[in-house]
């Protein structure tokens, strides 16, 4: 009788009849069973740590139990019939970043709202990279640990859509569309990436800017790459040659180190744009201690608006969006699909760039 495959075979194999990518099927204790040589009853005795069954095949039963992707959780579940009850979030960020970004915490505040209302729980989980996220989702599925995902950062070449998929999880991809299979059952919730740094620098072009630095977060994030071919498509558009993006991990540490390098070098910007506040903040600072005024000699642009661009000196110039509703609207779209719902795209708003003290026509040539 032929094997049954792991949840990695099922998640890696090729489109199934029709050119749908097979979707992988949770291993039982029968599949453990028949693979094994055993019966059912020697099955549960064994991953269970029950008397009946003799040392060797206790740990036959595990071997093949570990195999085929099986959990012990997935038992009880299997018996109820019912959910878990619990969405997941996974965030592969450096874990010195999560701690001071405003983000994060509103866009999870949203969501509880809504998952609240459902009596649903969020089972949240910071990991290392985008590999350890795969496993993770590999993990939960097998566990039954949760009944959908929300996954953010969308990177330019991403492997989570067509494991997802697979895994027949529902999910709800927060921040973008990323590169998916056609047929795929994933819902999205966009933001207009490039329409906001066109604003931006439609902005810092009126006041009389030329030499506009964009100091950026994560490279392999697809947010980021909007962002800078936005900021060199803005540029061409207006005949802007001293226009560039340097990236970063998001942290104030490299936000203030990228600062330094830029207003050091021979010709260096009149302005800035900063992914978000932390770093933009951290700016300001260096600029401060270098004697380099803003907005008399900088002007400071920070993408994401927040209590710390209110309360550094000057406050900064920010694009402003309801985060805490971007969370809701992630969470809905989730439980819609948790209720039978068809995948959609959700397109949110334009930011708004709300006009601080931080930004002014520039004071040097």
């Amino acid at each position: 009788m032929p094997a049954t495959p792991s949840p990695e075979e099922n998640a890696n194999a090729g489109p199934g009849p029709g050119g749908r990518r097979a979707r992988a099927r949770r291993a039982t204790m029968k599949d453990i069973a028949r693979r094994a040589g055993v019966s059912e009853s020697a099955v549960s005795f064994a991953l269970n740590d029950r008397p009946g069954v003799s040392e060797a095949t206790r740990e036959r039963v595990r071997r093949v139990a570990e195999q085929l992707g099986w959990r012990a959780s997935s038992a009880a579940k299997a018996l109820s019939g019912v959910g878990s009850g619990t969405v997941g979030l996974v965030l592969a960020r450096p874990a010195g970043t999560l701690g001071v970004e405003s983000f994060f915490l509103q866009l999870i505040s949203g969501i509880q709202q809504v998952l609240a209302e459902r009596q649903l729980g969020l089972l949240f989980q910071v990991v290392e990279d985008l590999d350890a996220e795969c496993a993770t989702y590999r993990r939960w599925w097998a566990e039954r640990r949760v009944d959908g995902v929300l996954v953010v950062d969308p990177r330019s070449a991403d492997p989570r859509p067509g494991l997802l998929d697979s895994l027949a999880l529902p999910t709800v991809f927060v921040g973008g569309a990323p590169e998916r299979p056609d047929d795929a059952a994933l819902s999205v919730v966009s933001a207009d990436d490039a329409g906001a740094m066109a604003r931006v620098v439609d902005h810092l072009h009126g006041l009389g800017h030329r030499r506009i630095t964009h100091i950026a977060g994560l490279p392999d994030l697809a947010h980021t790459a909007r962002r800078v071919a936005s900021l060199r498509a803005q540029a061409e558009r207006l005949g802007l040659t001293g226009v560039r993006s340097v990236t970063t991990d998001y942290s104030d540490a490299q936000g203030a180190a990228a600062t330094r390098r830029v207003l050091d070098e021979p010709d260096p910007p009149t302005a800035i744009v900063y992914d978000n506040d932390v770093m933009a903040a951290a700016g300001v600072a260096v600029a401060a201690a270098r004697g380099v005024g803003v907005p008399a000699d900088l002007s400071v642009v920070a993408w994401e608006d927040s209590v710390l661009c209110r309360v550094v000196h000057p406050w900064l110039t920010a694009l402003a969006r309801d985060t805490i509703a971007f969370g809701r609207t992630a969470a809905r779209e989730l439980t819609a699909l948790l209720d039978g719902g068809p995948p959609r795209t959700v397109r949110l708003p334009l930011p708004e760039l709300v006009v601080r003290e931080s930004t002014a026509p520039p004071g040097r040539p």
